[in-house]
């Protein structure tokens, strides 16, 4: 009975665990540029005395789900998106560089181009910055330019390119932080063949239905293991009361 309550209590656990990465992918249905996590259980055999056939199941990060997510048209200039496979390159809070797919910038007080939020957007040379009042125009492939608002010159001058990247979804894995990073530690080269859509968001890939659906079956998974717990907890009191009447 102890071995049916240990594996009882491991599949619940592992449920529990599964139910907030949904749940955590729930959350973020309208989170602009989100990849969804994929969870899912694989049997391990219980190692020790007893019959070999005994096994318990573990919840398994199995990667992020990459696919595109649908492009939201805003008609705002300072929205883009990555219409193709791939990111572009941010600056982290720890100061080393990370990809994202939440496009859309803001410009802070000194002219550096930011995500939504907050982190330095990088060409290949560092943070991109504007000149003051200058407006900004993004190209296809990235390249920045700013376009002079005042002064008898106003062609556009070319202040940088945002750095876009794709090194494949098996180089990259996504941190605690939101953010993707490179499975080496490395920081990824250029890709001239992600392009940029300007005026529109890339929205969360997550199935808000799909998710609502395996909620509801971890839930169900969840209370079957509690309910065996329970079970193996009630057969284990009756085992012990017969032997101390005999």
């Amino acid at each position: 009975m102890d071995h049916m309550l240990y594996l009882s209590m491991t599949g619940a656990k592992q449920v529990e665990w599964q139910q907030a990465a949904t749940t955590n992918n729930l959350a973020n249905v309208n989170t602009n540029g989100f990849k969804a996590d994929q969870v899912s259980f694989r049997a391990l055999p219980v190692v020790g005395a007893g019959t070999p056939t005994r096994t318990y199941v573990v919840s398994n990060t199995v990667g992020t789900d990459l696919s595109q997510g649908p492009l939201q048209q805003t008609g705002n200039q300072s929205d883009f998106a990555l219409g193709s496979p791939g990111f572009f390159a941010v600056q982290a809070p720890d100061g080393n560089e990370a990809y994202t797919r939440a496009g859309g910038y803001v410009l802070d007080d000194t002219g550096m181009m930011r995500t939504r939020s907050g982190l330095p957007i990088l060409s290949d040379g560092g943070p991109l910055v504007v000149p003051s009042g200058d407006q900004v125009l993004v190209q296809s492939d990235g390249t920045v330019y700013a376009v002079p608002q005042t002064g008898a010159n106003r062609q556009p001058v070319e202040v940088g390119q945002i750095k876009l990247v794709n090194p494949g979804d098996k180089a990259m894995y996504k941190g605690e932080d939101g953010l993707f990073h490179m499975n080496d530690g490395s920081t990824a080269d250029a890709d001239p063949s992600v392009k940029v859509t300007t005026g529109a968001l890339e929205g969360s890939n997550v199935n808000a239905v799909e998710s609502l659906v395996q909620m509801i079956t971890n839930g169900r998974m969840y209370d079957m293991n509690v309910k065996m717990m329970t079970t193996a907890d009630q057969d284990d009191q009756q085992a012990t009361a017969l032997l101390s009447l005999s």
